[in-house]
């Protein structure tokens, strides 16, 4: 029963994180290519969220896992049989638990060193592309505002890197109104900074203040574009970018690297162990409703029901008190309480399937059907 467990949870687990993977991909395809990215960039930040789409499916992968299983050996009346050789609904939760144990090592895993160092390099990765100057400015047919107060225009990028018909408006000045208009540009490195050549082309200067227009025809000009994106500035991580050995310790550091209260600090860790004990607890809900399912012609659908809405139950209690969390930190004991509310429908299921007597079932008339 453990290995059938497993299979199914990779088979649930492949599906979901399909899912989730390709709807983010498309989210991140339309941000990343229009924003004049190339295909590799939108490949690399999609295996980066991988990690995270993981970590948010394996609780309800593990819950599907166990309901299908159970569901099958409900309907093959094997669990009937089992039960009825002296096997109590405790002594069945022993797989069970065994699988959600490797499910919870795989999640800490993930919750505590895989994500944050994910999430760390997606956000260096993040600021190095709104850095980049090319990204930002080399994208043909579009009028571009990198800056407030500059407009670009690119009619035309060739196969080897010209820029045809470029214009330039440098507007930032409100007294004064620059525009360059030029046949072909180069963008060039220069040490740290990047130049806009232009070549053959036309300088107008508006003066406000004296409604003057002037303008200068030029062979090249070099324009430093640099400025226009902005300084990069000193990369600071969040707590989700942080690893929980990191945040313990190395607290002190962490604290005034990311100026956040203790008790935030705090939250962040617990919350990452919540997220591996919720594993076990939808692993146990998942196979002890189906325990309550005698064998039937008809399935167990409303266990299978009842399964469902008991982890709604436990998400709606997660949720409001994420609500309540955010403002208040400090309560972070709190994390646990849907662990512990799982754990007692849990608990509540067992003993209602081990005293079969009190729902009128006779197990003889179960093996005798």
């Amino acid at each position: 029963m453990f290995f059938q467990f497993l299979v199914v949870f990779g088979f649930f687990s492949l599906v979901l994180v399909l899912v989730y993977w390709v709807n983010t991909a498309v989210i991140l395809f339309d941000s990343l290519i229009s924003g004049g990215h190339s295909a590799q960039v939108f490949l690399e930040f999609s295996l980066l969220a991988i990690p995270k789409v993981i970590a948010m499916i394996l609780p309800m992968s593990a819950f599907a896992s166990m309901v299908f299983v159970a569901n099958r050996l409900n309907s093959e009346s094997e669990l009937t049989v089992v039960q009825a050789t002296g096997f109590s609904p405790w002594r069945l939760m022993r797989p069970v638990l065994a699988f959600g144990l490797i499910v919870a090592l795989f999640m800490s895993v993930l919750s505590h060193f895989i994500v944050p160092v994910s999430n760390a390099y997606l956000k260096q990765r993040e600021q190095e592309i709104a850095g980049s100057i090319s990204a930002r400015l080399l994208r043909e047919g579009v009028f571009l505002h990198p800056s407030p107060g500059i407009t670009f225009y690119i009619r035309e990028i060739t196969s080897t890197g010209e820029l045809k018909d470029v214009l330039l408006s440098d507007h930032r000045n409100k007294s004064t109104n620059i525009v360059y208009s030029a046949e072909t540009a180069y963008l060039l490195r220069e040490d740290e900074r990047s130049m806009l050549v232009m070549v053959n082309g036309l300088a107008q200067r508006y003066q406000q203040d004296t409604n003057a227009l002037s303008t200068t025809l030029f062979s090249d000009l070099s324009y430093d574009v640099s400025n226009l994106i902005g300084t990069q500035t000193v990369l600071k991580r969040g707590l989700s970018a942080i690893s929980s050995y990191e945040m313990i310790y190395e607290q002190a550091l962490i604290l005034q690297e990311t100026n956040t209260p203790l008790a935030r600090l705090h939250k962040e860790v617990h919350n990452r162990i919540q997220e591996a004990l919720l594993c076990i607890v939808a692993a146990f809900i998942g196979f002890a409703s189906l325990l309550l399912a005698s064998f039937s012609r008809f399935g167990s659908g409303p266990q299978i029901l009842l399964a469902i809405l008991l982890l709604i139950v436990i998400k709606l209690t997660e949720s409001a008190l994420g609500d309540m969390l955010r403002g208040n930190p400090s309560y972070w004991p709190l994390i646990y309480a849907p662990t512990l509310v799982g754990g007692a429908m849990s608990y509540a299921l067992l003993a209602f399937a081990a005293k079969p007597f009190k729902r009128g079932v006779d197990l003889n008339d179960q093996v005798a059907l």
